[in-house]
């Protein structure tokens, strides 16, 4: 089958049919990637929630070179042959995803000072790039008490965004969800039902997948922040698992275990509980090194891979 041809801020690519206009502009990477902050590529249905990908066809294809009346999100968009999609070179674009940044920050605390995601939180890069420098609406926040969903997951309902990823998870990765989004619009909230706990082997998924810090880890909550820890890479043999997993250290002490994320965040392998909760000693693990940083998060700082001398260039400054 011919590989399609797609236009995306002015740079062609070609993909296979079928391909989203999100995936088509993650071959090509850099700034041209939407943001995203439901989808994720290994969860069947993610997509279309929170609407931050949203991008601007000016031509649907080389058969109709209409552009489409409103802007798209780019996740859950094929491409055709011929299309031509602006993302950061449309001002329009840009001024839609400022407008839907501050919608996912209406209800959100400044609870960044305190909250374990903080350093690796998509919605605090998204801020960063997208936000305002202050609020614009007087009215009082929603807010709920944070409740335990088993015992090792703490969820923070006040700073969720309704990405669905952790429902995603529940329902593709274990026998029975027990959890989902409850009631409607302004009221809707993810929690139990009838207070039922999270208790299955891959329930510890859910805080790798969430976007925000709605769902931590109990085991590692107020210990440490992020930057402050090592990532290693570590893998053990798991009968449950793939075994293959980021230990975060501090001296020869495991603080947390987490599954391995690529450049998007996306988990490489979906770990077991076991090896998440259990294992934190060194001698569990094989240890392989230090975790490759994406040099533009707040983790990379003094994480160096390869030391040089004073006055020579090292490749992962």
């Amino acid at each position: 089958m011919p590989l399609l041809k797609v236009t995306i801020d002015n740079i062609v690519v070609e993909v296979e049919p079928g391909t989203t206009i999100m995936n088509a502009a993650r071959k090509i990477g850099g700034s041209v990637v939407p943001p995203a902050m439901c989808y994720y590529t290994s969860l069947e249905g993610s997509g279309g929630y929170c609407r931050t990908c949203l991008v601007k066809v000016a031509q649907s294809s080389s058969k109709d070179n209409r552009p489409m009346p409103k802007l798209v999100a780019s996740c859950r968009t094929a491409v055709q042959d011929g299309m031509v999609v602006q993302n950061t070179t449309s001002p329009e674009v840009m001024e839609a995803r400022n407008a839907i940044t501050e919608f996912l920050l209406l209800n959100h605390p400044l609870d960044c000072p305190v909250c374990d995601q903080a350093g690796e939180c998509h919605l605090q890069d998204l801020s960063y790039e997208h936000g305002l420098e202050e609020t614009q609406t007087v009215e009082d926040r929603r807010t709920f008490e944070p409740i335990d969903i088993g015992d090792l997951i703490k969820l923070n309902m006040n700073r969720c965004i309704l990405c669905y990823r952790c429902v995603k998870v529940a329902d593709q990765l274990t026998d029975k969800r027990v959890h989902g989004v409850l009631n409607r619009a302004d009221h809707s909230e993810i929690s139990t039902y009838i207070l039922k706990a999270v208790d299955n082997d891959f329930s510890g998924n859910m805080i790798d997948v969430c976007p925000v810090g709605a769902l931590t880890d109990k085991t590692f909550r107020f210990k440490s922040r992020v930057w402050f820890a090592k990532p290693m890479n570590a893998h053990r043999e798991c009968t449950k698992c793939s075994g293959k997993t980021v230990v975060w250290m501090k001296g020869e002490e495991i603080l947390r275990v987490t599954g391995r994320k690529d450049k998007y965040g996306e988990l490489e392998d979906f770990i077991c509980n076991e090896c998440r909760f259990e294992k934190k000693e060194t001698a569990d693990w094989i240890i392989e090194g230090p975790r490759k940083i994406e040099r533009h998060s707040v983790i990379s700082q003094n994480h160096y891979e390869k030391l040089s001398r004073p006055g020579t260039e090292a490749d992962n400054d």
